[in-house]
């Protein structure tokens, strides 16, 4: 498995990769065997995180598989799933803005219009109760696309355990709708695909570990390429933010009136700012931890921060930390720098109790899986 690396890279007690490309075995990838041209692994990352019955955690790993060459006889590629198959799509290079290795842009439309050079499946990766080794990797339990609303493939499960049951979110990527659907279980490895919960590029979807008043809630964060400006000389800067919803299923979901974390004018992260791990419940409320961007080159800067919610009213922000509570760090990542296609980033995407600390796991330069023991006086009051 990935070679951790030592220190505090952060100044917190453990901070390393856990799982990177190389550790996932392609010839038990879903798409083994179907497509006649050669696949590598872009990114085992953005994993969701979860404790199971047994102790131990459950990484749910983001695997980007993308073509080795996707530009051959003047066209770009992409990898679509198709009645049970994988198909590659060729389109002309002259139609085509790839200048992110991940993706391509198609040119001509009156819209923005793009398609992905990988396909991204979800591999349960479950780790020793610390999240600091490796126990087994289910291949067998892989999620792949299943429905036409995910041919584009599956991203970023976040997971929650609500009572007995944990549900994962993720985004189902297609021509049709980017969506945001569900998947429950009874055990944290085995998964009921439950459909589409969110529609069209709300992304981000964080169900609270935990009930309100009876009452299943979730961060969201809807997209979209036009904005109202708040007043001249306000607080806040308009754009992406994270919003809030109810459900009395988890399958229904209602918007809440009131916003939740929005970006504030004057700072680094307005770019856009989105959720990262569930919600989970400490005694001053909930807490969350959520990803601020800011504006450079192609992708942005990534950083983590955290907030305190109210716990019977999660729209109110209590108070948070002003500094970034994670920032990409290169000395994790240098002993697989010849992989790096991206810097500056990390995604954190799971977070569970372990007693005096937290173990908070992130997407790392969306290439890696990175494990970071909080210790819970980070987040108490000053």
């Amino acid at each position: 498995m990935a070679a951790p690396a030592n220190g505090p890279a952060a100044g917190y007690p453990v901070d390393r990769l856990i799982f990177a490309p190389g550790d996932v075995d392609l010839a038990r990838s879903p798409l083994a065997g179907h497509l006649m041209a050669e696949t590598y692994v872009l990114g085992a990352f953005n994993p969701g995180l979860t404790r199971l019955p047994n102790g131990n955690l459950l990484m749910m790993v983001r695997v980007a598989e993308a073509l080795r060459e996707p530009v051959r006889n003047d066209h770009v590629h992409a990898i679509r799933w198709a009645d049970g198959r994988y198909v590659l799509d060729p389109w002309p290079l002259e139609q085509a803005d790839t200048a992110d290795p991940r993706k391509f842009l198609l040119q001509g439309g009156g819209w923005k219009v793009m398609a992905l050079t990988s396909l991204s499946w979800l591999l349960p990766v479950e780790l020793a109760p610390d999240g600091l080794e490796v126990v087994a990797v289910h291949y067998d339990r892989a999620i792949a696309p299943q429905a036409d609303l995910q041919c584009y493939g599956i991203e970023d499960a976040r997971i929650s355990r609500v009572s007995d049951r944990w549900l994962m979110t993720t985004c189902s990527v297609s021509p049709e709708r980017h969506s945001t659907t569900l998947y429950s279980s009874e055990n944290a490895l085995d998964w009921r695909f439950e459909g589409i919960v969110l529609d069209h590029q709300n992304k981000d979807m964080l169900i609270f570990e935990g009930l309100i008043d009876g009452r299943y809630w979730a961060q969201t964060r809807p997209l979209g390429d036009l904005y109202f400006a708040y007043p001249p000389g306000s607080e806040w800067r308009a754009g992406p933010s994270i919003n809030l919803a109810t459900s009395p299923d988890a399958l229904h979901w209602k918007p809440y009136e009131r916003p939740g974390i929005r970006p504030r004018a004057g700072t680094a992260v307005s770019a856009r700012i989105g959720g990262g791990a569930p919600p989970i419940l400490t005694d001053e409320g909930w807490l969350t931890l959520w990803h601020g961007v800011e504006r450079h080159e192609i992708v942005g800067i990534y950083r983590t921060y955290w907030s305190i919610l109210d716990r019977d009213d999660p729209s109110r922000v209590l108070r948070g930390g002003e500094a970034p509570l994670l920032e990409a760090n290169a000395g994790l990542t240098r002993p697989i720098e010849d992989l790096m296609y991206l810097r500056d980033v990390v995604f954190t995407t799971g977070i569970a109790d372990a007693g005096d600390h937290y173990v908070v796991a992130s997407g790392e330069a969306d290439l890696a899986c990175r494990i970071t023991h909080i210790p819970k006086s980070v987040f108490a009051a000053g």
